[in-house]
């Protein structure tokens, strides 16, 4: 599963590494290295640009823009909003037919973008060795995910936080070096995909969207031991990301 990770990039780095058009951030959010559930986070999505009225323009190309979510998905059939703390991942292999996700994978699909990801290694629980995976080459993970609209029906509709913008994110077995830290990764979208993944009118072949996404080929991400301060939500900082011995009786690396 994917239930941590950074995200240092500004809003310009992202409109300039994923050709945003429309930018929907009120706020920059600050630098994040240890994003956890629930959290607000940059989301890269394509929806119908309006027209000077407001209205939706379906018959035009879809906008790609940068947005802020919550991570969590929140189904829009939802009766409240907790139940987006237990909705963090959908598996690929299932997505397309769960009541939660099914209509968010044929519609509302985003790219989730970060540093890299956290993942613990380990039997005893308390004990376990954080590794922060990331890509070789220091570059941006574009992570499959989807995004839904919830309403509140405890607020009024013209109630500008009425409606909670949430998403989740894919993952797929991991193989190669990853998978012997945990045997779940996200998935990513390489960039040559972005359109089709992100374009809201291709959702009618479930099987055509799924292969557009793919595991990290291998070689392509490195695993290596951090401090035990991401273990707490409250800790945050660049140190978070840094290589250190691994902690344990031998200080040897169980790993690599």
């Amino acid at each position: 599963m994917c239930g941590r990770y950074a995200a240092s990039r500004s809003p310009d780095d992202l409109v300039e590494e994923f050709d945003v058009e429309r930018v929907d951030v009120p706020e920059p959010l600050p630098p994040d290295y240890n994003v956890a559930p629930t959290k607000p986070v940059y989301a890269v999505l394509a929806r119908p640009p309006r027209d000077e009225q407001g209205r939706r323009v379906d018959d035009a190309e879809p906008q790609r823009r940068l947005t802020v979510l919550r991570w969590g998905l929140v189904p829009s059939w939802a009766k409240d909003a907790s139940v987006g703390n237990r909705l963090i991942n959908a598996r690929m292999e299932t997505v397309h037919e769960k009541p939660a996700f099914r209509r968010a994978f044929a519609a509302r699909r985003c790219l989730l973008p970060a540093d890299g990801y956290f993942e613990w290694y380990g039997e005893r629980k308390g004990a376990k060795q954080p590794f922060f995976i990331r890509p070789h080459d220091g570059g941006i993970l574009a992570m499959a995910g989807l995004y839904e609209i919830w309403r509140d029906p405890q607020r009024p509709e013209d109630d500008p936080d009425a409606l909670l913008w949430t998403c989740t994110v894919l993952t797929t077995s991991a193989e190669d070096e990853v998978g012997r830290i945990h045997d779940r990764m996200p998935l990513l979208v390489e960039q040559e995909r972005w359109e089709s993944w992100l374009d809201p009118r291709s959702g009618d072949d479930a099987d055509a969207l799924r292969s557009l996404l793919a595991a990290a080929v291998p070689g392509r991400l490195e695993a290596y031991p951090v401090s035990t301060e991401v273990n707490d939500v409250r800790n945050n900082g660049p140190q978070l990301v840094q290589p250190v011995q691994p902690e344990g009786p031998t200080g040897e690396d169980p790993m690599f």
